[in-house]
């Protein structure tokens, strides 16, 4: 079977969050179910270079303003269909935005995405390949299968991933004509939504298919705290949603191969002793007597991490510590710099992101702080398990579907894997981190709880059935 992905982004050629990890590895987990997957990405500035030798597969003279091509390439093994169209992707910012803000033609330029993905999967490509499904990821490519939908399918079948509903390509009526949507798109059943135009809308509405990465995300989709306005939409689809769990990497993810730090195993954990005394040393901290937790995350209310700042004194004061890496929202990030102030030995902090040092604070992180509002899957969390840096989650989402939280029944079950907390806020929160002192000062339960965290199963394998499953299930 030949599956066509299709998204503003993919590791390891672009990169802003775990969208680009999920359309990154896809292919070679579902290489294992038979399924040959390519995956079209924008061609931003700098990434034929990464390919090295391309073909051309196809072409548009007039693709939204201008000529472009579509590239073949490959990169690890992974066939990769770059749309070269440099008026509306060689940009000195991000993929998105620079810093004055959100490219205002971001419309036109991922419904220039969209249409090319549409036209190859109904056409094929010049080197004769042609797909039985093409699977578009979240508003940046949601309007191929409209497009398909609109404009003829060829046969073609179409799934649509919502990785997160908060992005909803949302831009005014007028594009309409201009976006190559019909008119009879502007309808409440359609694509219009509240007096605009949803890319996302119109993805979700003429998909065959819709999925979201998490069984519990796509069930909280359909309430109106989590659906953003879309919760009725969604709930149209319910019988042609599905939910499947993302998975990690662990050729990229795995403590017993890391280079960026000591290797280790659930069966000789020394090494994670000798990881966390080097962490604490590279963030300048002192003496950590309770649990050293991590933050890698975007620094943003949904993450939670008001939260955070609100409960982190009690956790300092219990004994713990912290160091995080990500950046955000200017408020919060300026939180976390009172709170490195103010607890100069147990809190370090660096603004941006770094994937070596990413690396390295799971690698010697006792444990890693989820506490998001909402989380389609997360896979922060699942890197936590990999590496027995014990998740303290919030239970929503994939959070939910991942982390067994530490009740009574379940650890005398011997089944948790990490802390599980609800409601969404600093007092739960603190009650939390107070449960994780615990569990830390506990330390032959805190090895079993380990232990157990490392040998979760969060890889490929699961989610890859359920894709090719899927797949399988629209084509016969």
């Amino acid at each position: 079977m030949r599956v066509l992905s299709v998204a503003s982004e993919s590791v390891p050629l672009i990169k802003t969050g775990g969208l680009a990890d999920v359309v990154g590895a896809l292919p070679a987990a579902l290489a294992g179910q038979g399924i040959e997957m390519r995956v079209m990405i924008p061609a931003y500035h700098g990434i034929l270079e990464k390919l090295g030798a391309v073909e051309e597969v196809w072409a548009d003279w007039n693709l939204y303003g201008g000529h472009a091509r579509l590239l073949k390439g490959s990169i690890g093994g992974v066939t990769i269909l770059a749309l070269d169209a440099p008026y509306l992707y060689h940009r000195p910012g991000g993929p998105y935005a620079d810093k004055g803000g959100d490219y205002r033609d971001n419309p036109e330029r991922f419904a220039a995405l969209s249409w090319a993905a549409a036209t190859v999967a109904r056409d094929g490509t010049g080197d004769g390949w042609k797909p039985e499904v093409l699977h578009a990821h979240d508003w940046q490519a949601a309007l191929a299968p409209a497009y398909l939908r609109y404009h003829g399918d060829g046969g073609v079948k179409s799934v649509l991933t919502i990785h997160n509903i908060a992005f909803q390509g949302v831009t005014g009526g007028d594009r309409l004509e201009s976006l190559r949507l019909p008119w009879h798109a502007w309808h409440p059943d359609q694509a219009e939504y509240h007096g605009n135009l949803s890319t996302l809308k119109a993805g979700l509405v003429t998909a065959d298919a819709i999925t979201t990465v998490s069984p519990t995300y796509a069930r909280e989709l359909m309430r109106p705290e989590f659906g953003m306005g879309l919760e009725g939409v969604i709930g149209a689809r319910a019988h042609d949603l599905s939910g499947i769990l993302n998975g990690v990497d662990e050729n990229t993810w795995n403590p017993e191969t890391e280079t960026a730090a000591r290797p280790y195993s659930a069966t000789d954990l020394k090494p994670k002793a000798e990881n966390r005394a080097a962490l604490i040393d590279e963030f300048g901290l002192g003496d950590v007597p309770g649990p050293l937790a991590i933050v890698v995350s975007r620094l943003t209310w949904q993450k939670g991490i008001d939260l955070l700042a609100e409960a982190l004194p009690d956790f300092i004061d219990a004994g713990g510590g912290l160091v995080l890496l990500g950046s955000g929202e200017h408020g919060l990030e300026q939180a976390m710099h009172a709170a490195a102030k103010r607890f100069p030995d147990r809190v370090g902090l660096r603004i941006g992101y770094d994937e070596p040092l990413a690396h390295r604070m799971f690698a010697g992180g006792d444990a890693v702080l989820v506490p998001s509002r909402f989380e389609p899957c997360g896979l922060t969390q699942m890197y936590g398990l990999k590496y027995g840096a014990v998740p303290v989650v919030a239970a929503t989402g994939g959070l939910n579907d991942t982390v067994i939280g530490a009740s009574p029944a379940s650890l005398a079950a011997n089944a948790a894997t990490g802390i599980a907390f609800h409601p969404v806020d600093g007092i739960a929160l603190s009650g939390a981190l107070h449960q994780l002192v615990q569990l830390y000062n506990d330390r032959a339960g805190w090895t079993r709880l380990v232990k157990r965290a490392m040998k979760a199963e969060v890889g490929w394998s699961r989610p890859a059935a359920a894709y090719g499953a899927l797949y399988r299930s629209l084509t016969t």
